[in-house]
């Protein structure tokens, strides 16, 4: 026999020889526990993680919402530059309506009667400065308006001034309320809800406010319960103002066994409250209301307003049965199954001390043995 006909008859063999599987009982308990819990180990994961936590066997889509808000509240103030007054929602929800966020106003700096002139300036010399070098953290200027913060702010134009700590102008803000009205749908789903929820009517929404413990689903909440929800002190933070989300997670299992679609509140503060360099805290923004004088002058009173933004963040996704998911998923499932006697052969043919006999055992050449048998044939006969 040739060189190239032994190298075509290997590569048909190579090709074309038939494997079939062949059935090796192993009485050892070892490798039988290696193969069970392995087993054990894969179907806990598919049932266990794959089927009741992360529910692959559902269809997913995610909500689509829409939210409003309605603020309620008044507070009085009663300070020098300004006439005692009454506080309502037109006054402090700047502005009135939102998209999926709400303002309420709870500190401010007025300079009324601006005109287009120059004014005096009147800085005291113990708290003009250049810069934040020249105010003391902490330092009590008798002579000031409180403990300066060290920053040094722009009185004017032409004049900067040291900051003084201050306390917030409507501090009774922290018992304003807010109704938040949030529909959300799973159009996939066909599936509408809203957080007002079936229980809820207009008598117990005149009476109920937000408690996790008394009160879970009334949708009517206190300033001051939101903001110490998210960890944070009202006060502290009506003075500079901020930025609080209020999130409302809409995850939702829509299988008829367990058919449960409720939101769930929780409350963060957004924004950085300890920027570097201490630079641009908190929320604040300016507006002007215009008015003429006797005289027909036209005058401004400027509004520096400080307060806290609620952003009202919607998120979740909705799950329900389906054949596409699941058939996908039992198939992995049987997949990785596939791989247990991979790994349990490969014990045996490299832990056990027998390792030799059962890789001689585990594949049988057929062709090998038939050539033999046909040999050991031909000497009989040829004796005989």
């Amino acid at each position: 026999m040739s060189k190239s006909t032994g190298c075509c008859q290997g590569f048909l063999h190579y090709a074309f020889d038939y494997e079939t599987p062949k059935t090796l009982i192993i009485p050892s308990i070892r490798v039988g526990f290696v193969f069970r819990f392995t087993q054990f180990l894969l179907l806990l994961y598919v049932v266990g993680y794959v089927c009741v936590v992360q529910k692959a066997y559902q269809d997913r889509e995610s909500v689509i919402s829409t939210v409003t808000t309605k603020v309620k509240g008044f507070a009085f103030t009663n300070i020098s530059n300004m006439q005692p007054r009454f506080w309502d929602v037109v006054d402090y929800n700047i502005p009135p309506q939102g998209d999926d966020s709400f303002f309420v106003l709870t500190n401010m700096v007025m300079t009324p009667g601006q005109t287009q002139s120059r004014c005096p300036e009147l800085p005291t010399p113990s708290t003009t400065c250049v810069d934040d070098c020249d105010c003391v953290e902490g330092y009590n200027d008798p002579r000031g308006n409180g403990i300066q913060t060290g920053l040094c702010e722009n009185y004017s134009s032409t004049v900067k001034t040291c900051e003084p700590t201050s306390f917030s102008l409507l501090a009774e803000a922290e018992n304003f309320t807010v109704l938040i009205k949030n529909s959300i749908t799973y159009p996939k789903f066909n599936f509408h809800k809203r957080n007002i929820l079936s229980h809820i009517n207009s008598t117990y929404l005149k009476t109920c406010e937000f408690n996790r413990q008394t009160h879970p689903d009334c949708p009517i909440f206190r300033l001051k319960h939101i903001v110490s929800e998210a960890g944070e002190d009202f006060q502290d933070m009506a003075v500079k103002g901020g930025v609080l989300g209020i999130l409302i997670d809409w995850s939702c299992d829509l299988d008829w066994w367990a058919r449960k679609c409720y939101p769930k509140y929780t409350f963060r503060r957004l924004d950085n409250k300890h920027p570097v360099n201490n630079v641009a805290l908190g929320y604040n923004f300016r507006f002007a209301k215009y008015y003429r004088t006797a005289e027909g002058e036209e005058v401004r009173t400027l509004i520096k307003a400080y307060g806290i933004r609620f952003d009202v963040i919607v998120f979740g996704t909705a799950g329900k049965f389906g054949i596409v998911p699941t058939i996908v998923n039992l198939g992995a499932a049987l997949s990785f199954l596939s791989l247990v006697p991979m790994l349990a052969d490969w014990f045996i043919l490299t832990c056990m001390k027998k390792r030799d006999l059962y890789s001689r055992q585990k594949s049988t050449y057929l062709v090998e043995e038939s050539e033999a048998e046909s040999a050991s044939l031909s000497t009989t006969y040829g004796t005989q």
